[in-house]
């Protein structure tokens, strides 16, 4: 009965007025009871009463403690959220870095003028009359180091440098620090003269730059890793830098893992772009080290001088032997022995470059005034004369016309080292070329060819070089010009 009153007393619903059996109605009733809506509207007081709560909570704990003390865990929600995204940040850096040949052979017809092929996407710092170069970081390179990659000696192609920011370095990357010398020389480091060219443009930047020495030096000829100097070349770099030259080898380094430098410094034109007055400074600071290194001094010659009452004039015929020698060295000698016992003062000497070591020769340029001697790379001596000092230079046969303008180097580095080259004699005669006179073919007979003498010639020219130097060095002592080594620059 309870059930009937129930049913009569609720709103009309179509659905229960269809229902003809009482007790499937009753069932019916009781399911609407816990519709869904019904559910849903619990559900969200629950809800409300949850939250409610957590809020007094809240508010409970706010009243009891002091504003800032949720900071420190807002400041670490945060700086997590930062390194986070800084993290990210580098991985997308490191990935991007992009690693491109050390030697571009789109421009292997063109490696030397104007845009080099190696590190062809680089462009050089130049200010009028200095070294050109590269250095890394700097403005130029947005703040980036270098990063080279790869050790191969016999195809620059397959060695390959890139930039990439400190902070985000390649991944497995080496990064070693102090300054580095990356040098490019396009011929080698075992020639002197070469390896001297490729050395210059180091000097001056080291001048201009406080007298930073490198921690190491990476040598590439045609971007293929180099190992080794000349010792000649090896001895000045020492002398002149204030320690030995660690050449880097990457020993423990994979061909493919990154070597990145804290400071990099990279020449690829030798001394171009060079004014002569910046040479001369570049070669005095040499000159200067070199007899330092060698502790030679010039006391006794200016005492000689001063108790002779007459300036003392060194000449040295420095000899070479097989290619490019005299083919009668006595006789040469004699001529020149003549002219000098003439001149009052003036001393002969005779040496073989060979077989002298750097002190050696350093010490017997100190005492040289005219250098007589055949083209060859040991004319690369001459800038450890004292400056203004003259040059005299021998060819063989055939060189004017198919040497090119490679045989006159020891002209231009008379003129950018302070000396005087005096000209220089060719030999008319000599092997014969079954080619035209001007075929490029017969240089390769005329290269190592010897060279003869012609008396009447070396006489007049040995007399007139004797008294120009004498004149000089009387004009020299009268106003006390003589040349010293008792401080030099980046002392």
């Amino acid at each position: 009965m309870a059930i009937s009153t129930l049913e009569l007393n609720r709103p009309a619903n179509p659905t229960l007025k269809k229902l003809s059996n009482p007790k499937k109605g009753t069932t019916m009733s009781v399911f609407c009871l816990y519709s869904p809506k019904l559910s849903i509207f619990l559900l969200a007081l629950c809800i409300s009463l949850f939250t409610l709560y957590h809020i007094q909570s809240l508010h409970a704990r706010t009243i009891s403690s002091p504003p800032w003390s949720f900071m420190p865990e807002w400041e670490r929600v945060t700086n997590c959220t930062q390194e986070h995204m800084a993290e990210k940040l580098r991985q997308k850096l490191r990935q991007s870095v992009t690693f491109l040949p050390l030697t571009d052979l789109r421009y292997a017809g063109k490696a030397l003028p104007g845009h080099t092929w190696f590190m062809s996407s680089m462009y050089d710092t130049h200010e009028e009359g200095e070294v050109q170069y590269q250095q890394f970081p700097s403005e130029s390179s947005k703040r980036r180091v270098l990063c080279l990659k790869g050790k191969e000696t016999h195809d620059g192609s397959w060695n390959s440098y890139a930039l990439a920011w400190p902070e985000a370095l390649p991944l497995n990357a080496t990064l070693l620090k102090g300054l580095t010398f990356v040098s490019y020389n396009h011929y080698n480091y075992d020639n002197i003269w070469h390896g001297l060219s490729a050395m210059v443009p180091f000097v001056a930047w080291h001048i201009r730059n406080g007298c930073e020495s490198p921690s190491r030096w990476i040598l590439y000829h045609w971007g293929e890793l180099r190992f080794k100097m000349a010792p000649w070349l090896r001895t000045l770099t020492e002398a002149t830098f204030g320690g030995a030259p660690f050449i880097e080898s990457f020993e423990g380094v994979s061909d493919n893992q990154p070597v990145c430098f804290e400071k990099a410094v990279v020449m690829r034109h030798n001394e171009g772009g060079m004014s002569r007055d910046r040479r001369i400074e570049t070669f005095d600071l040499m000159r200067c080290k070199a007899r330092m290194y060698c502790n030679v001094s010039l006391e006794g010659r200016i005492h000689e001088a001063s108790k002779q009452g007459l300036p003392v004039i060194g000449m040295t015929l420095l000899m070479r032997t097989g290619p490019r020698s005299f083919t009668n060295e006595s006789e040469v000698i004699g001529i020149f022995e003549k002219e000098c016992a003439k001149i009052d003062g003036c001393r002969l000497m005779v040496a073989y470059s060979n077989n002298l070591t750097f002190c050696d020769q350093v010490k017997l340029m100190s005492l040289t005034d005219i250098l007589v001697s055949p083209h060859g790379a040991q004319l690369t001596n001459m800038f450890l004369m004292d400056k203004n000092s003259s040059v005299m230079e021998f060819f063989p046969k055939g060189w004017l016309k198919l040497a090119g303008v490679g045989q006159y180097v020891f002209h231009w580095m008379a003129s950018w080292s302070g000396m005087r080259h005096r000209g220089a004699w060719r030999d008319p005669n000599g092997d014969e070329c079954p080619y035209a006179v001007d075929d490029r073919r017969c240089m390769s007979i005329y290269k190592s060819g010897k060279i003869g003498f012609d008396e009447t010639y070396f006489s007049e020219w040995a007399r007139n070089v004797l008294s120009e130097v004498k004149a000089r060095k009387l004009k020299e002592a009268a106003n006390k010009t003589i040349a010293s080594t008792s401080s030099c620059a980046c002392g």
